[in-house]
């Protein structure tokens, strides 16, 4: 195979590439709305208090739910719980946009939105993440989940881009609005999938199956290792995407076009990213590209707090783009060969829980922290966490390499005997 097919191996599968083309089309419409509601909530309130408070209740129940979604991904049909997040997904989007273009937003209502559309999200996330298992099968699922990545972020530079643009113009109404129509792309896609039929596991009581994935990422010291750098990364660095219209308006001076080509250069590098990971054939060495990424990560923030300049800002934010996707496609693909299948929802629901769910506590405390101190001053102290928990995690990386090896072996065997 060439270097391209290669890359893109993955989409030959047909379940795959209706996926791929619908997320794709849906995801531009969700970034979209992230960018318009943020300057929305900033344009309300000014209040950097609030940003951290729309993503906490964005979020937390992420944190608290996730689980529970873990556990529904194993337990019922990946393709139908699926397609159900992603129909109330639409319903949030078009009423945010039918509030908006009334006049008749308020504040609260986005905090509600965001509250409902986190609940929804944390049985989504673990649900998709495990399903793209059942697309491709094994001997392509690091290549699936890094074009998924790729995905995503192509999403993220044209979203913002075409958001920033639209939120100047015709204001952020429309932006949701955008978003909601998008997500009938990926139902009908997920709709036109053949799958084999879900095979229904009944075992044990809700608590114990949920204990049993708790209990597998504890007693697997690669998997948990993987996940408390993710926590750190989230609730320590990640908060700079709540701040960043902040830096767009008020240490920039750019407004929305800023806030725009800032988040689309994140994403610009994250694609770049996930498009390298694609073109991986092997595991091997992707613990030491995670610690590296990780320091990267922390040491591009604690650069772009002291920027003053939106063209050197957006270059930082590449490097930043480029090093969370390095560190968060190749933890997701390590963590995905590592776990068996019938645990994969739940340790999905987990991996979810740390990534995603520690997030709202990052963004409240981020707010807080920056209202007082600054943003910049905040996005540093982050960056500086950030890079001691990566120094950590690199000191411990040989022994997490042999027991690593263990696991992923043992999912090998058990493959070869399916």
């Amino acid at each position: 195979m060439t270097k391209l097919p290669a890359t893109l191996r993955a989409l030959q599968y047909r379940n795959f590439k209706l996926f791929f083309s619908g997320q794709l089309i849906s995801l531009i419409g969700t970034w979209m709305q992230n960018l318009a509601q943020a300057w929305l909530v900033y344009r309300l309130t000014g209040s950097m208090v609030l940003l951290g408070g729309i993503s906490f209740c964005s979020q937390i129940p992420i944190f608290l739910f996730s689980t529970l979604g873990g556990m529904a991904a194993d337990r019922y049909s990946r393709q139908r719980l699926v397609i159900a997040t992603q129909t109330l997904s639409m319903l949030l989007a078009l009423a945010l946009a039918a509030v908006t273009l009334t006049g008749t937003v308020r504040i609260w209502h986005i905090f509600v939105l965001s509250a409902l559309l986190g609940v929804v999200n944390a049985f989504d996330i673990p649900a998709r993440q495990s399903f793209i298992v059942e697309m491709v099968g094994k001997a392509d699922l690091m290549n699936a989940i890094a074009l998924n990545s790729s995905m995503f972020n192509a999403s993220r530079v044209l979203g913002p881009a075409i958001a920033g643009i639209l939120v100047a113009t015709i204001g952020e109404g429309w932006c949701f609005f955008a978003n909601g129509v998008s997500y009938i792309a990926v139902i009908v896609g997920l709709l036109a999938m053949r799958v084999e039929p879900h095979r229904r596991v009944s075992y044990g009581s809700p608590v114990a199956r949920m204990v049993e994935g708790f209990r597998f990422v504890i007693h697997n010291r690669p998997i948990h290792a993987l996940l408390i750098l993710l926590g750190v990364a989230s609730v320590a660095g990640m908060p700079f995407t709540v701040l960043m219209p902040v830096f767009a308006d008020r240490v920039l001076h750019g407004g929305p076009k800023a806030l725009g080509w800032l988040t689309g250069s994140a994403g610009m590098g994250a694609l770049a990213a996930a498009l390298l990971l694609a073109s991986r054939q092997t595991l091997k060495g992707l613990g030491g590209w995670i610690a590296v990424s990780a320091m990267a990560f922390g040491a591009g923030l604690v650069v772009f707090a002291f920027s003053r300049t939106l063209w050197f800002s957006a270059a930082v934010l590449v490097l930043v783009g480029f090093a969370t996707m390095v560190q968060m496609g190749s933890s997701n693909t390590l963590i995905q060969s590592m776990v068996p299948d019938q645990l994969r929802g739940r340790v999905m629901g987990v991996y979810s829980m740390m990534f995603i769910g520690m997030a709202p506590f990052g963004g409240l405390l981020a707010g807080i922290v920056a209202d007082r101190v600054g943003a910049p001053a905040t996005v540093a102290g982050g960056g500086v966490i950030c890079l001691v928990a990566a120094g950590i995690f690199r000191t411990q990386l040989g022994g997490i390499r042999v027991h690593a090896r263990r696991l992923i072996a043992n999912q090998q065997a058990a493959a070869e005997e399916e």
